[in-house]
């Protein structure tokens, strides 16, 4: 099957296919080059000797930065005349000037062989391309920045494309989970002669990408990996990750439609509007949604999970809030709420785990309710029957419930209907009936047209895993920081997979905690950030004053055609600023504080340098690990 065969375009993604995104000055033009920070480590100490076995040719690498290049006036000419690239438009071939000289004789600071370039193949270049996981807009611009930079270094680059991906490539939900398909993928990048491969994907695609990239460098194989961070959940976010490519427009879609229906709430005044929105289990896409569209009520998987709320806590809280609002006239709402809630409710989660296993010992699910233990048993049994149906699915690959299928916001509002009618009979509650419309918004904005910031961005990291790949790195993710500053102002570059690792202990019952395998791991939402402190700031006013709010469609022109996720522009995401500036002021001690200087600036650097690592020893968290349970993320796994 040729996908993407016979569509035909409308007027908008024939504009859209001509859509030029813009590229940060560091990534313009053929002579980009790349300069090397410092060793990296990982976010706990207590993991660094485990990922350090398990990638010892992979682990350590220093960080790696594009540097902006001097461009002559015909390659800024070309640059800025652009490649169109926008959403929906297939690659196609184009005609680049003559390639020029490689700059290997650049000289690259703070190389971890001493300041010789790491060896690399010269000329044409043979590159792989791959999508993992489901769909998310922008991905496209990917391929396309990754093309163009290929092109622009010489013309007679290869780019391939494997089986897996969107409309262009075809789908596929495959991840590695053998060392049979490690040795497969090995096999079928040296037969192919790659240089290059790419990994477009998110947490879990990332952390295969490490494995092929060790496994690969294990074998001596000339085939280097890099990872492109491309998710629309939101949750692949670490000290080197601002942003998910697709994140943006998915909340941008989905607010609208969210928005809509708090506009046809207000006019109808007599329903209450449950609404599911994607996510798997963190809440970042139902948080930017809520930050946007101003519902009456939000319930974050992450916050129910840290105060540890019972089925029962949910539904009473949702009741308080109807009859509030009903004492003041008001039968209407919007309610909002992820799909990975039901995996946060405690009790839930601990019958779904009992279920999986005895899925998994081959129990049939007509005889699972009998061998459950007496307490979940009876939750199960207590159960409407759809949702039996639904919590009795066989398990994903990663052995959590098929979150998309159970529909949790039916199940809240069938429990606060039965409660409002028990209020209704005890005489505690004397307003009109409660009504209720669910909706599941899990497929509607997925497939959707990019934002002009997807857009940039996947083109942006296109062009940085090509950079990453021409200067020899392997087990690395391209990056762009500084995001929520304007393109000129991007910082791109690249960051060790090991570095975004960390290992779970996993709590299973009262026993001895379960060692974990490294991986990188999805991140939920910080209930000490500032989004989600925005959020609480405003969530009285919501509730009672329905100010909803209506960002409408995308924009990809005018007004608003550039805006951001709310959740992107109001955090402090600087790292690698940070470390900018931490190495300036390092850089200024050194100047300052040399062999013949006073012994009052000797002394006075000694006690400042004495008291920051005596903070920073407090601070580090060696000694102080604990074990993870999945309730209990809500901020700080990677």
């Amino acid at each position: 099957m040729e996908f993407g065969a016979g569509i035909e375009f409308s007027t908008l993604q024939k504009q859209r296919s001509l859509y030029v995104p813009q590229l940060p000055p560091c990534l313009q033009g053929s002579h980009v080059q790349v300069e090397f920070g410092d060793a990296t480590t990982v976010p706990d100490p207590l993991d660094a000797e485990s990922i350090k076995r398990s990638f010892p040719l992979t682990y350590g690498q220093p960080l790696a930065g594009s540097v902006p290049p001097l461009l002559c006036p015909a390659e800024a000419r070309e640059v800025i005349s652009g490649r169109r690239r926008g959403g929906t438009a297939q690659c196609r071939e184009w005609q680049a000037s003559s390639p020029l000289p490689h700059p290997d004789s650049i000289p690259r600071r703070g190389l971890p062989n001493g300041g010789t370039p790491p060896s690399r193949p010269k000329g044409r270049r043979r590159v792989g391309a791959v999508f993992c996981g489901r769909q998310s807009p922008g991905g496209h611009n990917i391929i396309c920045g990754l093309y163009d930079a290929m092109k622009l270094r010489n013309p007679k680059s290869t780019l391939l494309g494997f089986c897996g991906g969107y409309d262009m490539l075809g789908r596929t939900k495959d991840q590695i989970t053998s060392k049979e398909q490690v040795n497969a993928a090995l096999n079928a990048c040296q037969t192919l002669d790659l240089n290059g491969l790419v990994v477009i994907g998110g947490v879990t695609s990332n952390t295969d990408a490490a494995q092929l990239a060790e496994t690969f460098a294990e074998a001596k194989c000339l085939t280097k990996v890099i990872g492109v961070p491309v998710s629309f959940y939101g949750d692949l976010q670490n000290q080197f990750v601002e942003a998910n490519v697709g994140f943006d427009t998915i909340c941008k879609v989905n607010s609208q439609l969210i928005s809509n229906i708090c506009t046809d709430a207000l006019s109808a005044e007599k329903y209450y509007y449950f609404i599911r929105l994607m996510g798997r289990s963190s809440s970042h896409v139902t948080l930017e949604c809520s930050l946007q569209s101003h519902p009456n009520m939000v319930i974050l998987g992450e916050e129910v999970a840290s105060s540890k709320l019972t089925l029962h806590d949910i539904t009473k809280r949702i009741c308080n809030a109807v009859q509030s609002r009903a004492e003041k006239g008001k039968y209407h709402g919007v309610i909002l709420l992820p799909e990975g809630l039901v995996e946060s409710i405690p009790e839930v989660y601990a019958l779904l785990q009992e279920i999986h296993v005895l899925l998994k010992n081959s129990v049939s699910t007509e005889n699972i309710s009998g061998q459950l233990s007496p307490w979940a048993s009876a939750l199960f049994e207590s159960m409407p029957p759809f949702i039996k149906k639904q919590l009795l699915l066989s398990p994903e690959s990663d052995q959590s419930a098929q979150l998309s299928q159970i529909e949790t916001e039916k199940l809240l509002a069938q429990l606060v209907e039965t409660e409002m009618e028990i209020r209704t009979k005890n005489g505690t509650y004397t307003g009109k009936k409660f009504n209720s419309i669910c909706h599941f918004f899990g497929y509607q904005a997925r497939g959707s047209v990019p934002s002009n910031f997807d857009c940039d961005y996947a083109y942006a990291l296109g062009h940085g895993a090509y950079h990453l790949l021409a200067a020899g790195l392997n087990g690395y993710m391209a990056t762009v920081t500084n995001l929520k500053n304007d393109v000129s102002r991007w910082r791109c570059g690249g960051a060790p997979l090991t570095a975004m690792m960390t290992i779970r202990r996993l709590l299973h019952g009262l026993g001895t905690p379960s060692i974990g395998k490294p991986s990188i791991h999805p991140v939920g939402v910080d209930l000490k950030g500032k989004s989600y402190g925005l959020l609480l700031q405003n969530a009285e006013k919501y509730l009672m004053d329905d100010l909803y709010s209506n960002p409408g469609p995308i924009q990809y022109k005018g007004p608003g055609s550039d805006s951001k996720t709310i959740c992107l522009c109001v955090e402090d995401h600087d790292y690698m600023g940070r470390l900018k500036k931490l190495q300036s002021y390092l850089d200024k001690v050194k100047t300052s504080v040399k062999p013949g200087c006073s012994q009052e600036v000797l002394k006075a650097a000694v006690s400042a340098m004495a008291y920051v690592v005596e903070i920073l020893s407090l601070m580090s968290p060696a000694g102080t690990g604990h074990a993870y349970h999945p309730l209990e993320d809500t901020s700080a796994n990677m």
